[in-house]
């Protein structure tokens, strides 16, 4: 009997320990939240930040710490910083565009400007281009000369020695010229350069080598600049009418072409013209006659 319950204490001793008891379930309670509401005021800002304020202390601890007022500051600092950086970025980016909308106006001012001396230069070169006058106030071309006055032009075209006049083709109109020798191409085709009167125009064979044509003028009061339009032009402000031919005209007709040579030298020179001249004295005489105007603005036109 011994033996067995010996044995069985030996059994009892080497059983495993029960299991603990599950531990008791606990609750989860979620930490209390609570919402700020507050109406914004322009007129007063700071009212809302002392809301906040007044929110934290009664809501929380967080006045009571040491460092409460230091990270208050320092959170207003950082929102100040940041306004100044923003307000900076802003005002920076504003000013690039406008120096970038200056720029742009600028360059497109020098465009311009560059564009008018480019155009300026070509005028300059055009009148370079025009030749100055032969002695006849015409021009010297290769396949003909032509010289003119005031009424008149004068063509000169050299043809092969022995040439009729049924060899050649001379067709004058008020508004084209043609003048060649039969079967081949004209040597002058083309509109005048101004309107011609072809009653008085003609033309003959000088010593069977030169066609002569003498062309009248419609308009006798202007110079002409080439003899067809399209072909090499001459400086008319260049031209020298003969004194000589000046005294042969009547009054009247002198009188205009002293005007007209006058105007051209004051042209040159950039000076005003006689009519010019003219309006700007009837200007003077009318402003001291009124001196109680205004004539600042004044423009001669």
């Amino acid at each position: 009997m011994a033996i067995i319950s010996d044995f069985e204490e030996d059994q009892t001793d080497k059983k495993p320990p029960p299991p603990p008891p599950p531990p008791a379930s606990s609750s989860h309670t979620p930490p209390k939240t609570s919402t700020f509401t507050a109406a914004f005021d322009p007129q007063n800002p700071i009212k809302i930040v002392e809301g906040v304020i007044d929110f934290l202390g009664k809501e929380s601890d967080f006045l009571e710490k040491e460092r409460a007022e230091k990270e208050i500051l320092a959170v207003v600092k950082k929102a100040v910083e940041e306004q100044k950086r923003k307000k900076a970025a802003a005002e920076a980016k504003a000013k690039a565009k406008a120096e970038s909308e200056r720029s742009k106006v600028e360059k497109e001012k020098e465009k311009e400007k560059a564009k008018k001396e480019k155009m300026d230069e070509n005028e300059k070169e055009e009148e370079s281009a025009k030749s100055v006058p032969n002695k006849g106030n015409g021009l010297d071309l290769e396949k003909y000369s032509w010289t003119q006055t005031l009424q008149e032009v004068n063509v000169q075209i050299p043809v092969p020695p022995g040439t009729k006049s049924r060899f050649v083709v001379c067709d004058i109109k008020k508004n084209h010229l043609k003048v060649g020798i039969k079967g081949q191409p004209p040597i002058i085709e083309g509109e005048p350069y101004k309107p011609i009167k072809v009653d008085d125009c003609y033309w003959s064979i000088e010593d069977q080598n030169t066609i002569s044509i003498l062309l009248t003028k419609h308009d006798q009061m202007d110079w002409w600049k080439s003899l067809v339009k399209g072909d090499p032009e001459i400086d008319t402000q260049k031209v020298e009418p003969e004194n000589s031919k000046l005294s042969e005209l009547d009054s009247e007709t002198r009188q205009t072409v002293e005007k007209m040579m006058f105007d051209q030298r004051q042209k040159s020179m950039g000076l005003p013209t006689s009519d010019e001249m003219q309006k700007q004295e009837i200007l003077k005489k009318f402003m001291s006659e009124h001196p109680e105007m205004d004539f600042s603005r004044a423009k001669i036109a």
